[in-house]
């Protein structure tokens, strides 16, 4: 990770990044080197800060998937932030890719899902359980190749592993996910789920912002032929 980090978009209060596969939002138990630091290093080196760097975190995806995240440069920003996204004011559009299409081509899928820590993964029920939370996604086939189809995701709720999950138990788990029944795993050790666009009302300035992250390099994703 001592690549310096994919800018899509930054002003005082916000910076926007394209995450690569393996790398981590936030810090956690391997040590390794999370992706705000990094950023935090980046920023502090470019602008000569003198100090620390702030930089809040006010939501994730998971470590195996690429793709746009959100960090707040201000307190200010990131409770604005944070409050968007409780409020469901973040539209956030993911592409997968599968092996099974779903049937139809294009739906509605609801669920509740229950989180298991310790195995860090979800399971998925019709009904709700105890501890299970409702979960709610939009998608639709975008293209297909000899093997695989892409689908574009549309994210109601925002569940731990939601879509892996939820794509899972109908059938049509995400290319490269072993933990919810992918046959193999992907070359790079991700999944191919890609954070592809997310779009708001930015917090301070209160203008649309819309921004789209690139696919990864040479990955399978460049096969399809998507604006």
């Amino acid at each position: 990770m001592s690549l310096p980090p994919e800018i899509l978009y930054e002003d005082n209060h916000l910076i926007i990044v394209n995450k690569r596969v393996s790398d981590i939002v936030q810090g956690d138990r391997t040590g390794d080197k999370s992706l705000d630091d990094v950023i935090r290093d980046f920023i502090k080196e470019r602008d000569h800060k003198p100090g620390d760097v702030f930089l809040g975190i006010p939501h994730r995806i998971d470590r195996p998937v690429s793709g746009a995240v959100i960090y707040a440069k201000t307190g200010k920003a990131l409770s604005r932030m944070a409050r968007l996204f409780k409020e469901k004011a973040v539209q956030k559009i993911y592409y997968a890719i599968v092996q099974q299409c779903p049937v139809p081509n294009e739906g509605t899928l609801e669920h509740y899902l229950t989180r298991n820590t310790k195995q860090n993964k979800s399971y998925v029920t019709e009904e709700e359980v105890p501890g299970s939370k409702f979960a709610r996604l939009h998608y639709r086939k975008l293209g297909s190749s000899d093997r695989y189809h892409l689908l574009e995701i549309i994210l109601e709720t925002g569940r731990h592993h939601q879509i892996r999950a939820q794509l899972a138990a109908i059938g049509s788990p995400i290319k490269g996910d072993r933990k919810y029944g992918s046959g193999r795993a992907n070359r790079n050790g991700g999944i191919s789920l890609h954070a592809r666009r997310v779009s708001f009302i930015h917090p301070v300035r209160k203008e649309q912002i819309e921004v789209v992250a690139p696919f990864p390099d040479m990955d399978i994703f460049q096969v399809f032929k998507v604006p």
